[in-house]
């Protein structure tokens, strides 16, 4: 390596004036051509003697041995110019100068060569100078090794070749530089502990980066390995480079190649060197920054992580509490979840060191892990318990809270007053009572099992320290207290309302069996209406014979029966009204005027059936008659006298009305339908009335004429009887109209007695 004394950077501004330069060439004795082109102005000696101290810095000793050739380029400079450069030269490179060769212009300095003759100073100068034309250089150098300002085909490119020298010295002293702090800095850390402090991390950092110093030492390298330079491609002179122009030989002169090369090695075996020591410190920095991590998640989970979870145990009292103490939970998680993320940072930077890690850091990491995990899966359990918790609580507080409004509401149903229009109204109250005591029984059913469900989230909660147990667990216990305090004042709301429900339950039952038996008892009052209208309308014929009068009279009675039946049906169905109205404390709408209009349609009916009755039977007994004096040979005119007196008596009766006890009247059947029975019983009386022809016409045959007087006497009397006979019947007949009055007053006594016990029974109601 060369011993450079100055830098480019300190003379830029003068070497970027060429006040001389190296170009690279060569004269016969390999020595190098050093070239001075002296301008037309004024050259400063100082700045020339700058240069001239950097350009003989560059070449190695062995190249200095061979010593220099200086070209000095007078041909637009004065002579005095020129001789003060070359008299320079003695002071400067007196032992490396071996020609100096002053180029002279085409009108030389003929007066003054006579003043001084370099020749003759040979000896006191130490080198050779001679005078030439620039045409006649080539006798010295050959051409390929000048440059093209004295005819030659060297190439040479002055700021190229000074860009080229501040790169190569920039990496050099770069590269230099960063060698020793490499150095010291592999060579010190082998006596020191892995341990250091702040001071030490920050010694590790070199000035420069080493990266970039290798990415341009490579490139320099590279651009000297490709012969991008001026010289020749082998040993000695040669042609020159084809390629760009460079700024030094590609000989072993300047040692560029051999010195980059050299420095790139050295670079990167302690860069490798301090690449392994910065990878040791940062694995190790690495290390102890996750155990503060570690340390640090697991001091707050254990600590403020775990206090706040131990401090919030609480479940509410209400849905808005229980909400409440969510929204806290959350932001405790929320709290949790960075830390969590760190934990989950950490374990892949563990699970990454794991994988590349010794076998002693290794079991480092490991015991961090499994610290680390450790606490954080039982501060998740914690967390998830006290989720699991609280959404239990809150699931049973909104039960709670549906239910006290379903038994609010339930409560309100049976508190009110129950005015039903009609059976279906209560009816449909009962099902809507029952239905909301259902649903009160599922929401009780529901709280039970959701209050099943908090406690055994809560003692599923994973025990926490022996010393940290005492104040989570009192809190546990009134959270316990208070859920099965709220259950059973549930459960005695809904008994008190079940107690309640079976009261009205029942009331709501004896008030349908009430409006059924007002129903009931007014159809049992329009069938019986239905019957009397049947009976009045339909009920009219008194039959043919006696067989047909008395099979009516039969169906008469069975009539009257299922009348009865009805009626009876009647009174009991308004007994029973009596009855509900009285455990009930009500009164009803139509059961006031039930009664009346059952009795006044039942004494119709009655008067109506026993006038029907009566002209049946005297509609048997005419027909009996009828058919034995009709059926007999031998007739008694008493016999027919009898029948006679009673089918006028039935004509008679069948022209009569029915008078109610309201003083109404009322007939059977139409007019036409009366005529045909009337009709009927007519026919019958000439049937009987022939017969007695046909009897009085035999007699009369057989009998002389003083049985026809007697006969006459005899028929006068039977008139006479008849007379008597009919007298007498009809005051029977008053006598049992008589009989039938009185009977028929006093059951119209009785029924009023009943009836207006009834109505007193109704009205204190």
């Amino acid at each position: 390596m060369s011993n450079v004394t100055m830098e480019a950077t300190t003379i830029l501004p003068i070497l970027k004036k060429k006040l001389a330069f190296l170009s690279g060439g060569k004269d016969r004795r390999s020595g190098l051509i050093l070239t001075i082109p002296l301008g037309s102005d004024q050259t400063s000696m100082e700045e020339l003697s700058a240069t001239l101290d950097y350009l003989l810095s560059i070449p190695s000793e062995k190249c200095k041995a061979r010593g220099f050739t200086v070209i000095v380029d007078g041909r637009k400079s004065q002579w005095n110019i020129v001789k003060t450069v070359v008299l320079m030269l003695q002071n400067v490179i007196p032992a490396e100068v071996s020609l100096v060769c002053v180029v002279k212009p085409d009108e030389f300095w003929d007066k003054k060569v006579t003043h001084f003759c370099f020749w003759k100073e040979k000896d006191r100068l130490g080198f050779e100078v001679i005078l030439v034309s620039a045409n006649k250089l080539t006798r010295y150098i050959e051409p390929c090794q000048l440059t093209d300002d004295f005819g030659g085909s060297l190439d040479y490119d002055h700021s190229d070749w000074l860009n080229k020298r501040l790169v190569f010295e920039k990496f050099t002293k770069e590269s230099t530089s960063l060698l020793d702090e490499l150095s010291i800095i592999n060579d010190g850390d082998k006596g020191s502990s892995v341990d250091k402090d702040k001071s030490a991390d920050c010694a590790l950092l070199p000035s420069f980066d080493p990266e970039t110093v290798l990415q341009t030492g490579h490139e320099l390298l590279s651009e000297l390995q490709q012969r991008r330079f001026n010289g020749s491609e082998g040993g000695g002179g040669g042609g020159g480079g084809q390629g760009g122009p460079a700024w030094c030989p590609m000989e072993e002169e300047l040692l560029a190649q051999p010195q980059v090369m050299k420095l790139l090695d050295s670079l990167r075996e302690q860069y490798t060197r301090y690449q392994e020591l910065c990878r040791q410190r940062n694995k190790r920095t690495q290390l102890d920054e996750i155990h503060t991590k570690v340390m640090q998640v697991v001091t707050w989970l254990q600590g403020p992580g775990s206090e706040l979870l131990k401090t919030h145990q609480a479940i509410g009292d209400s849905m808005r509490a229980a909400q409440a103490l969510q929204q806290k939970h959350e932001e405790i998680e929320s709290q949790h979840s960075e830390w969590f993320a760190v934990y989950v940072e950490l374990n892949q930077q563990i699970a990454a060191l794991l994988s590349a890690g010794e076998e002693e850091e290794v079991v480092e990491l490991k015991a961090l892990q499994q610290q680390l995990s450790d606490v954080c899966y039982r501060q998740a359990a914690q967390l998830e318990n006290r989720q699991n918790v609280l959404q239990a609580a809150q699931g049973f507080h909104s039960t709670t809270q549906e239910l006290s409004q379903q038994l609010d509401g339930l409560l309100g149903m049976l508190c009110a007053d129950v005015a039903p229009a009609d059976g279906a109204s209560i009816q449909q109250n009962l099902k809507l009572l029952e239905e909301k005591l259902q649903t009160v029984e599922a929401g009780l059913s529901s709280l039970r099992q959701k209050g099943a469900l908090v406690m055994e989230q809560m003692c599923s909660q994973p025990a926490w320290s022996l010393e940290e147990t005492e104040s989570p667990a009192g809190e546990q216990q009134d959270n316990v207290q208070h859920i099965q305090a709220v259950m059973e004042e549930m459960q005695l709301r809904k008994q008190r309302c079940e107690d309640m429900v079976d009261v009205r339950r029942l009331k709501m039952l004896q008030m349908v069996q009430l409006f059924k038996c007002e129903e009931d008892a007014l159809q049992a009052v329009e069938w019986l209406s239905e019957l009397l209208d049947a009976l009045l309308k339909t009920h009219v014929r008194l039959g043919d014979d006696s067989q047909e009068t008395r099979t009516m009279l039969d169906k008469h009675r069975k009539f009257v029966d299922v009348a009865q039946s009805t009626y009876d049906y009647g009174r009991q169905l308004l007994q029973a009204t009596v009855v509900l109205c009285q455990s009930l404390r009500c009164t009803t709408r139509s059961s006031g005027d039930t009664l009346p209009r059952l009795n006044r349609v039942w004494k119709q009916f009655s008067v109506s059936a026993e006038e029907r009755q009566q002209r049946l039977e005297l509609a048997l007994t005419f027909h009996t008659a009828a058919e034995r004096v009709l059926q007999q040979e031998r007739v008694e005119a008493e016999s027919l006298d009898e029948v006679d007196s009673s089918g006028k008596t039935l004509l008679d009766r069948l022209t009569m009305p029915i008078i109610f006890p309201d003083g109404s009247e009322q007939y059977f059947g139409s007019p036409s339908d009366t005529a045909a029975a009337a009709e009927g019983v007519r026919e019958r009386l000439l049937l009987v009335e022939e017969r007695r022809l046909q009897l009085q016409e035999a007699r009369l045959h057989n009998d002389n004429e003083e049985e026809e007087e007697e006969e006459e006497e005899v028929l006068n009397g039977q008139e006479a009887r008849l007379d008597v006979i009919g007298e007498e019947l009809s005051e029977k007949e008053e006598q049992e109209e008589e009989v039938e009055v009185e009977v028929e007053e006093e059951e119209v006594e009785e029924q009023q007695q009943q009836d207006e016990e009834l109505e007193r029974a109704t009205q204190d109601c």
